[in-house]
């Protein structure tokens, strides 16, 4: 227990978000190991996954989709500098939401699913498209960072699918909850901001 307290004070007295606004470095490598360097992107990928994995078909595959694809277009709007609300506050909020539908099990139809997930995509890609011009390969850069949340996503519904194990759902139900906490959390130090 001591080692969750410990882990769960590190992910609090640090910066909610990965988007530091200086640039980036390099390319694929770089891209790839992104989303795992920031927990707000980590935890809204995974929440992606798992709620996709709770609500089923088509949406266990639908919502993997959509994020990289509306990620892609928040990227080129953040490129091009187009007006967005605050994106960290959309992206502390992305947590808080995806993370609260996971613990409520909450089952959107189709289309509001998609239509929350593509929202929450674009803050998450307007943040990185405002970093991408400075990059060293913007190309291999985003191809890594799409591959990554690609691959959260699917870490997410590995986890989902174990709700159908003996006492699963409520463990994930929790751990959505957990989640959810956190994007309260990130939603506060992105206010302060």
């Amino acid at each position: 227990m001591p080692a969750v307290a410990a882990a769960a004070l590190a992910i609090i007295s640090s910066p909610a978000a990965a988007h530091t606004g200086t640039g980036l470095a390099g390319g694929f490598a770089s891209g790839f190991m992104h989303p795992l360097s920031g927990w707000d992107h980590l935890l809204a990928m995974i929440s992606v996954g798992l709620w996709g994995a709770f609500l089923g078909r088509p949406l266990i595959y639908l919502l993997p989709v959509t994020f990289p694809l509306m990620m892609v277009v928040g990227a080129v709007a953040g490129m091009f500098a187009l007006p967005m609300p605050p994106v960290e506050i959309g992206i502390a909020l992305s947590v808080l939401v995806l993370g609260g539908c996971v613990a409520a099990a909450f089952r959107a139809p189709v289309w509001l699913a998609v239509t929350v997930v593509a929202t929450f995509a674009l803050f998450h890609g307007y943040a990185h498209g405002r970093e991408l011009p400075s990059a060293a390969d913007p190309i291999g850069y985003s191809t890594g960072f799409v591959l990554a949340t690609g691959a959260l996503h699917v870490v997410g519904i590995a986890i989902g699918l174990a709700a159908d194990h003996r006492h699963g759902a409520i463990a994930i139900r929790l751990a959505g909850g957990a989640i959810a906490v956190l994007g309260v959390v990130f939603l506060v130090q992105a206010a302060g901001a």
